[in-house]
């Protein structure tokens, strides 16, 4: 049945994120445990985001050419012996290479995910269907936090990496006996595609992700961008000229697929921003314990969930555009108003800026993705998917970039400004509000441009543009 598939894709969607922010709790453990500062324990993190948005696209190609089954099936089994062998590891970088092959299997289970769903779905079901999943991405990240710690304080930080294993298993064998999906097609890989968008992605999400802590102005980052450049360069000049490319181009002359491509980006670099600069203000400046401060997080992911299969639902009745649209414009104001966090802000006043944040991006996820999927051909459904996976990730890594980035350029200038009128003890609080609030200030202009691309991507009464043509057989899918 296709709501036993959504389950299994569900698990697996859920699974990634969950792991990503259990183990970010448990890297203050990990640098006691293996005697290392704070610059190297957070390559257990880096490596595992740079594998995934590497491989992102290659795996969603992948998927067109050897069938989204296998490819999902390999996803759960790699992630599983990579989640076995981070908890056997001895050695930090140990670590950071088993967290590598983790995100393999992690890259593959994103990559199909969608195209599934996609696949098993009508049209009339799919927003629906895709609001369930992103269930499964907040779920996880609501989650992770408190499991986490429940489970380092119970069995120490090694319980982190196997308690995927049973969940992982089983969800092998769901996904073995429910997943029944088309054949592929004969299609052939492109390893030139793959290794180039490699070469391209790698370096870019690397300086990305350590250009603040590196400096923008080193020669290492001058090398890295540049790296990044030729192999973008190239990679467009060979997928521009091969007939079964890893990322058909020519997806981006659908209206639909391009605008709901940048829109994505926007809502995952707004959120990034958000969910980065908040843990600062309420620890640093308003000096909240780290359970408070995490609870009053949750509106974001809380909103996403109650919101997401909604606002997937209506998408199949009166289209995406407008919903996806309205949800980043709510967005857009939730954003905007935290430009007016003071010290003394209430807790209700921080938690309704977050709600309103959560319930726009709620709103507009589960419809931006169906009408992003829908609008490509059957046989395209594996890019596509791995094009909604890469957006989540390059916009995640972008938007945490951009808030430093900001914090870093105009913090200084705000303790310069503040030095001769505040008393000492207040004047670094307060330049961090003011800097903070410019980072605020583009987010919100990111957000805001995000809805502009919704709004004149196309007519939104249906969301597909090209739809999967009604010959296909879908009823063994039911």
């Amino acid at each position: 049945m296709k709501w036993t598939v959504l389950a299994t894709v569900m698990v697996g969607t859920f699974m990634g994120p969950l792991d990503g922010s259990v183990v970010n709790l448990a890297l203050p453990t990990l640098a006691r445990h293996f005697a290392v500062g704070i610059t190297t324990i957070e390559w257990v993190s880096v490596a595992y985001l740079l594998t995934v948005s590497t491989l992102l696209l290659t795996f969603g190609r992948l998927g067109d050419i050897v069938g989204l089954k296998p490819l999902y099936l390999g996803g759960f089994a790699i992630f599983v012996v990579g989640s076995a062998l981070c908890a056997l590891a001895w050695h930090v970088w140990a670590l950071v290479a088993f967290r590598a092959v983790q995100a393999v299997g992690a890259a593959m289970l994103f990559a199909a995910g969608p195209a599934i769903i996609t696949q098993v779905f009508p049209a009339r079901e799919r927003g629906k269907a895709l609001g369930l999943v992103g269930i499964a991405v907040s779920a996880g990240l609501a989650v992770g936090p408190t499991l986490g710690g429940l489970l380092i304080a119970a069995g120490g930080w090694r319980l982190v990496f196997l308690i995927n294993l049973p969940i992982g298993v089983a969800a092998f064998a769901l996904a073995g006996r429910t997943l029944k999906l088309d054949s592929p097609k004969g299609q052939r890989f492109d390893p030139y595609g793959a290794i180039l968008s490699f070469a391209a992605l790698f370096p870019l999400l690397l300086v990305l992700s350590r250009g603040q802590e590196w400096g923008w102005g080193t020669p290492r980052v001058a090398a890295l961008i540049t790296l990044a450049a030729v192999g973008m360069a190239a990679f467009v000049l060979v997928e521009s000229r091969v007939s079964e490319p890893v990322l058909d181009l020519s997806l981006f002359r659908i209206r639909i697929f391009s605008a709901a491509a940048v829109s994505a980006l926007a809502s995952y670099v707004v959120t990034a921003a958000v969910l980065f600069l908040m843990p600062f203000y309420l620890l640093d400046v308003r000096e909240f314990s780290i359970a408070y401060a995490g609870l009053l997080l949750t509106p974001i992911p809380a909103a996403m969930v109650l919101l997401g299969p909604l606002s997937g639902a209506m998408s199949d009745r009166i289209g995406s555009r407008v919903l996806s649209t309205v949800g980043l414009l709510v967005s857009t104001a939730g954003v905007a108003s935290f430009v007016t966090l003071s010290t003394d802000t209430g807790a209700l006043g921080i938690v309704l800026r977050l709600l309103v944040v959560g319930v726009g991006l709620g709103i507009f996820q589960a419809p931006n993705s169906s009408a992003m999927m829908g609008s490509v051909p059957r046989h395209r459904l594996g890019i596509a998917s791995g094009m909604v996976a890469s957006a989540r990730n390059i916009g995640m890594v972008l938007g945490i970039s951009l808030a430093a980035l900001a914090l870093a350029v105009r913090e200084p200038y705000h303790l310069r400004e503040l030095a001769t009128s505040l008393a000492p003890e207040a004047v670094r609080g307060e330049a961090f509000l003011l800097a903070a609030r410019d980072a605020f200030w583009l987010a919100a202009v990111i957000c805001l441009g995000g809805a502009l691309t919704s709004l004149v991507r196309g007519d939104g009464s249906h969301p597909d543009a090209r739809p999967i043509p009604a010959e296909q057989p879908r009823e063994s899918q039911r």
